[in-house]
């Protein structure tokens, strides 16, 4: 049986918002990171957080270690965070940049933190582990735009700032693999610049 060719799009043709009722295929071939700060309500409901959570989970494991952790961050505590990570904003580099991007912290409805927590094992490499929660952040996302909402997977400086880590309740050992930020766009994101497959895939026999 010939599957449907996928849909194709050119740089800055609108692209059709997700809904709970598009196929498969038309959500992985329309997926597009929404910006951060655009993000607002509706978001997610208590129940279908669990659902992306759960989704979320299942995601490659090399030998079932689990080696993450998410936060799940209401408003309130986003709030909080930003304004705990203000004064670090200024030691940074670009410190008007710096805070500007704390923005991206609180626009949306609600924020899934994703922490890297490798494991000690002889058979999988911690390279794998880091893997593992960066799937869980694509998985998270994946799940979000199934339930017809809008995500924008980021880090920003504050992930990786030894202070801000402390703010965050980062452990020695532990990254942040991501921000999985989920809301809803009032406009359509374009399309971006997409790679060409030719140079970027080589075929085998």
């Amino acid at each position: 049986m010939t599957r449907p060719a996928l849909p194709r799009f050119a740089l800055g043709d609108p692209l059709p918002a997700p809904t709970s009722s598009d196929e498969l295929r038309l959500r992985l071939a329309t997926r597009r990171s929404a910006p951060a700060q655009a993000l607002t309500e509706p978001g997610p409901s208590a129940e279908e957080i669990g659902d992306i959570l759960t989704l979320g989970a299942r995601s490659p494991d090399h030998g079932k270690l689990f080696p993450w952790r998410l936060v799940v961050l209401g408003r309130q505590s986003r709030a909080e965070l930003a304004e705990a990570l203000t004064p670090l904003a200024a030691l940074q580099p670009e410190p008007n940049k710096a805070k500007a991007v704390l923005g991206k912290l609180t626009a949306a409805p609600v924020t899934i933190m994703v922490v890297s927590a490798p494991v000690p094992s002889q058979k999988v490499p911690e390279w794998e582990q880091q893997l593992s929660a960066g799937a869980v952040c694509m998985n998270l996302e994946h799940a979000a735009n199934a339930l017809g909402y809008s995500a924008s997977w980021i880090t920003d400086w504050y992930s990786y700032d030894p202070q801000a880590l402390d703010i965050l309740d980062v452990g020695g050992g532990e990254q942040v693999a991501g921000f999985v930020h989920i809301g809803t766009l009032a406009e359509a994101p374009l399309e971006r610049p997409r790679p060409d497959l030719a140079d970027r895939v080589t075929w085998r026999p």
